[in-house]
């Protein structure tokens, strides 16, 4: 039941956002997390690694909020929202620390090369737009998502980890980073067609499926 009504409030804010309709925008974007939070506590107690994924839901839904209300004049508020619920998942991903692997080494080369170059791109036109001031946070913000998405790859070798949880966290992590891609090359560097729907929609089945993954793992 909570998935389905988190991937039905998704598609209403999608919907939203392509018709532009406010009010219900208002009442979708919100929702979903609020539901991922539900579906956590009652699945798992929020009880070790899920409390740090119920705060990292808490800390995205505040981001949601602010975005929501002025995407320009409160994003640097809502980049830290995001930036402190993606380190309350980097904590979950790490209770306990993954062992050291030849695949993590290859992973976190992979990651840390890929990251490095596209954040390189979004930060070169910042200072001709005047908007210098968001290089350091922009860099700040990539190393801690990028060590986000490294923990949640490292699932998929860790023994301890259900198969099926990997995957969905993994892919989930990975669906989160590329939304905020897209929403940085978006606002910073160029705009997207459709950029927000397509942001707002690799954000929402990403969070579904980090969240259905974490619950697979830790839930009851």
């Amino acid at each position: 039941m909570f998935p389905i009504a988190a991937l039905v409030f998704a598609a209403l804010e999608s919907l939203a956002l392509w018709k532009k309709w406010t009010r219900l925008e208002y009442v979708a974007k919100p929702a979903v997390m609020v539901i991922l939070f539900i579906w956590l506590w009652t699945t798992s107690g929020l009880v070790g690694a899920p409390f740090w994924f119920g705060i990292g839901i808490l800390l995205s839904l505040t981001g949601d909020v602010l975005l929501m209300i002025s995407l320009d004049r409160l994003f640097l508020a809502g980049l830290v929202a995001f930036l402190l619920a993606h380190a309350a998942y980097l904590v979950g991903f790490n209770i306990p620390v993954s062992e050291f692997s030849i695949w993590g080494l290859v992973m976190a080369v992979t990651i840390g090369l890929g990251s490095a170059r596209i954040t390189r791109l979004i930060v070169a036109p910042l200072a001709s737009k005047g908007q210098a001031r968001m290089r350091i946070p922009i860099l700040i913000y990539s190393t801690v998502i990028s060590l986000m998405l490294l923990s949640a790859m490292m699932k998929l070798v860790d023994v301890s980890w259900d198969t099926n949880a990997a995957i969905l966290v993994s892919l989930g992590a990975f669906l989160f980073y590329l939304s905020d891609i897209i929403l940085a090359w978006h606002k910073f560097v160029a705009p997207i067609q459709n950029g927000r729907i397509y942001n707002i929609g690799a954000y929402h089945l990403g969070q579904i499926a980090l969240i259905s993954g974490v619950i697979a793992q830790f839930g009851s």
